[in-house]
């Protein structure tokens, strides 16, 4: 299930790789002559073109004028790259809208202006292509699920009914899930010793044979958290909504943001699950149970996101819980305001800190009144793989992050 948090890191991570197409162009500015070290920069995306003026849009969203004067070095180098010494020497001419770029230069007359004195750039193009290549690198040699142990250079993880052991190194690259965001761009650098039982892990690298084992080149974590109960109060404006989770009898905080997904469960689908959660074979021709394993989600992101504590039910609940987590993309799209006070819903959420009662939705189904009757402990035994969710990931245990 943990294919979705990889979908995370390829399409959230088609937003994480633009992140990480962009992270060459810090280590070649960090190589930029003495004499440029007191210029400042700015880096973002070309929105528009006119004459020797680019319009760029920064990662938070700001708008700046960049002044490319005759004098100015524009210089394109590949993603991936770690320093200039490949770079080409290229024409503003080349440079086209959705081009990365970092500029060195000075600001302008105000913070919204800039005169450049030098463009490294990374094509649009060059960028997708790199893209795909890694979301298809994720789904050959991806793996994930949840993780069960740590020591100081391996990790456990559960996906499905395997046991898998992840070798580290050195070398090894690890990338952290924010606590208040699921999407692959807004991960930051991360360390082996981040990495807690409970928590989702994607992982990229060499498999054994059996694929029991995985020596890592990469992995991408992050702590989520499994809610299910009733709504006590909700503010559909400022998108706070406070649930009684039946599990622990707290109270949680929910912030509910323009990145949560929202769904509703028919009552027919509601009542297949029931069974299923109470032991029962399930309606005829319902679907089958997740997969123990399988190619990471489109996008390169995690495509399946581990269940968490408590998602490790019998066989038929678990099945009931992945084919939840795969149905979930596919049911239309709700919105906070069609939900009230008395709903009982199921949440995954991201949280700060694993003792906050404060938490941010990944998603929310609502419908679910029959699967938390039929699971009185909170329907943990039926989870939603957040990931999957999150990042369009398709079977459990595959995928890389987006």
């Amino acid at each position: 299930m943990l294919n979705q948090f990889v979908s995370l890191r390829v399409s959230a991570l088609g937003f994480a790789l633009a992140a990480l197409a962009l992270t060459p162009l810090n280590v070649a500015s960090a190589q930029a002559p003495a004499a440029a070290a007191s210029a400042t920069s700015q880096r973002g995306t070309v929105k528009a073109i006119d004459g020797n003026t680019l319009t760029l849009t920064t990662a938070a969203g700001a708008t700046v004028t960049v002044k490319v004067n005759d004098s100015s070095r524009i210089l394109q180098v590949a993603p991936g790259s770690t320093d200039l010494k490949s770079a080409q020497t290229i024409t503003l001419k080349e440079v086209t809208v959705g081009d990365a770029i970092l500029v060195s230069g000075k600001s302008g007359e105000d913070a919204a202006t800039f005169n450049a004195a030098r463009v490294i750039l990374m094509k649009s193009s060059d960028i997708a292509q790199k893209r795909q290549a890694d979301q298809v690198d994720w789904q050959r040699r991806g793996g994930g699920g949840i993780v069960t142990a740590v020591t100081a250079d391996t990790l456990t993880i559960t996906s499905g009914a395997k046991k898998i052991t992840v070798s580290t190194t050195p070398n090894t690259k690890f990338r952290r899930y924010a606590g208040d965001s699921v999407k692959f761009e807004d991960t930051v650098p991360g360390n082996h010793a981040q990495i807690q039982p409970g928590d989702q892990l994607r992982v990229r690298g060499d498999k054994s044979e059996d694929g029991l084992s995985i020596q890592a080149e990469e992995i991408v974590s992050g702590s989520f958290k499994n809610l299910a109960g009733v709504i006590a109060t909700l503010n559909a404006a400022s998108g706070i909504v406070t649930l009684k989770d039946l599990t622990t009898k707290q109270n949680m905080t929910v912030k509910v943001t323009s990145n949560s997904e929202i769904r509703t469960l028919p009552a027919q689908a509601a009542a297949m699950f029931a069974a299923r959660a109470r032991g029962g074979a399930g309606a005829p021709g319902a679907p089958g149970g997740a997969p123990a394993g399988g190619p990471p989600a489109q996008g390169g992101a995690p495509s399946g996101a581990p269940r968490g504590a408590g998602g490790q039910g019998g066989g038929m609940a678990r099945s009931a819980g992945g084919d939840l987590s795969q149905m979930f993309a596919r049911l239309p799209a709700a919105t906070l305001a069609e939900l009230k006070v008395g709903d009982a819903v199921m949440i995954v959420a991201s949280q700060e800190a694993p003792t906050s009662t404060t938490v941010t939705a990944v998603t929310l189904l609502s419908g679910v009144e029959p699967i938390l009757a039929a699971a009185p402990t909170g329907g943990q035994a039926i989870t939603m793989a957040p990931w999957s969710v999150g990042t369009g990931g398709a079977e459990a245990g595959g995928g890389g992050p987006q």
